[in-house]
């Protein structure tokens, strides 16, 4: 439980005092007493038990500390079931994912594990697709219909260059078009015209999931952009592919290759292609940036996976909690902490009149 105004409790200081107050009263009405006989005046008296005489100031006291807590304002995160799921694939379609090490290669292995995905999803989930190279683009925006999330996903091509930062931003972006609740990404995260942070433990009901082989390199840095997203309440989920390539070269197929804009570093020779770069001697690694995929889902409270075949990707895919996505909501508690306190207060009053036996 979190509070709004958590100045307001400032004034619980006042139980203490009422407190002391009341064990003083107590000590001078004894004091005060001061009869030859104690037994005639304890006779005289009808009989009470502690709970009793003590029982309606500690109703007082409680209720007054509930009341000052309902003036924090108290809120608390709950989890709540939703048909509104959307889910945006962020797909890397560099031309690392022409590699074979996983057959046939890793961008038509990931387009499979894609569609059976897409397919096992139940039918109240709405679903885009981005594909990101050296940018990010959106290749679907979010649907229903799984005709068309299968078309878009057949007919990815890859680009050069690797820009997860940027697939992320766009993703969030694709999020705020449709749902409202949620801000778009910003240029400058620490402008004033930056969306104030979701409390903690709030999330929308919207995912990200966000396949790459490779290693950010153009655009915003992953953790940053991963930030705005933590920053919105959405969760993005990583995805690690491929094995290690070894020596082998990323030979794509006429089909997988894309028209890419001249300049900015789209066309910059072949040191310059998707999934890190090749090493010396030509050499493509395996390239994937394992701390800054894990980074991304820790600081989006989700998950990173891992996946060197086909058969684990698929794996992976099966194993997303996209069954199970709830929508999370900050409900505030003001009133039931306001109406508890005043209830103590009724009570304590109520049994100080019935058992007070100075009052008529």
């Amino acid at each position: 439980m979190d509070l709004l105004w958590p100045g307001f409790l400032v004034f619980l200081a006042i139980v203490p005092i009422l407190i002391a107050a009341y064990l003083r009263a107590l000590r001078r009405r004894r004091a005060a007493i001061r009869y030859s006989s104690l037994s005639l005046i304890r006779a005289a008296l009808p009989r009470y038990s502690r709970l009793k005489r003590h029982l309606p100031a500690g109703f007082f006291i409680a209720g007054l500390a509930s009341l000052v807590i309902g003036l924090g304002r108290p809120v608390s995160v709950v989890a709540v079931p939703t048909d509104q799921t959307m889910i945006i694939l962020a797909v890397d379609v560099s031309r690392s994912m022409c590699l074979r090490d996983v057959l046939p290669n890793r961008l038509e292995a990931a387009q499979a594990a894609a569609i059976a995905f897409i397919e096992s999803q139940r039918a109240g989930a709405q679903i885009g697709i981005v594909a990101f190279s050296g940018f990010a683009e959106v290749i679907q925006a979010p649907t229903r219909d799984q005709t068309a999330l299968r078309t878009a996903i057949e007919s990815l091509v890859t680009g050069r260059r690797t820009a997860i930062g940027s697939a992320i931003l766009k993703a969030v972006d694709l999020i705020a078009e449709v749902d409202e609740t949620v801000a778009p990404s910003v240029r400058n995260p620490t402008s004033d015209d930056a969306p104030p942070p979701v409390p903690e433990g709030v999330f929308v009901p919207n995912i990200i999931v966000l396949l790459t082989d490779g290693a950010s390199n153009i655009g915003p840095l992953p953790l940053e952009a991963a930030q705005q997203a933590a920053d919105r309440g959405i969760r993005v989920y990583t995805i690690g592919f491929g094995a290690d390539g070894g020596n082998e070269f990323p030979q794509c197929p006429t089909r997988l290759l894309g028209s890419e804009p001249l300049g900015d570093g789209f066309r910059r020779g072949m040191g310059g292609m998707g999934g890190g770069g090749f090493g010396p001697g030509g050499r493509f690694p395996r390239g994937i940036d394992e701390e800054a995929l894990k980074g991304v889902a820790a600081l989006t409270d989700a998950a990173y996976y891992s996946a060197e075949s086909a058969d684990e990707l698929q794996a992976v895919f099966s194993e997303l909690p996209t069954n199970l996505i709830m929508k999370h909501e900050m409900v505030e508690l003001s009133a039931g902490f306001t109406a508890f306190g005043a209830l103590l207060a009724a009570a304590s009053l109520l049994l100080a009149f019935r058992w007070n036996p100075l009052l008529p």
